[in-house]
């Protein structure tokens, strides 16, 4: 008798596939309203920020808006509320989902396509 299960829980390798992304980053010399406007124009648009941060209303499916209480972007997903920060990516993912990443974590993770 085999026992399956068993087989399932054992750690697996794997290698992430190989996918084009459109990324920017969040910098101080760059044009935050750029990005705010890409982001706005391929998602559920802006959402009031602090009725989703104080409970009153759902965390929209996807969407961008400005913490009035630090000028932060926020990007609205699927799994929440996540804040960009100065130098963080912001990825528009092989699903037209976006979200922010940390600079040293698209380093190891992403490189330039060839034009």
């Amino acid at each position: 008798m085999t026992n399956d299960h068993t087989m399932a829980e054992e750690p697996q390798r794997y290698r992430k596939k190989p996918v084009e992304i459109e990324a920017v980053q969040f910098r101080r010399d760059g044009d935050p309203w750029a990005i705010y406007q890409w982001v706005e124009r391929n998602t559920l648009g802006s959402f009031e920020p602090m009725d989703v941060i104080e409970g009153r209303k759902p965390c929209p499916e996807s969407g961008v808006s400005i913490d009035p209480r630090d000028g932060r972007m926020i990007i609205s997903t699927l799994e929440g509320l996540h804040w960009v920060n100065l130098d963080d990516w912001v990825i528009r993912g092989v699903a037209g989902e976006f979200y922010p990443c940390k600079p040293d974590i698209f380093a190891a993770t992403y490189e330039p396509v060839g034009t």
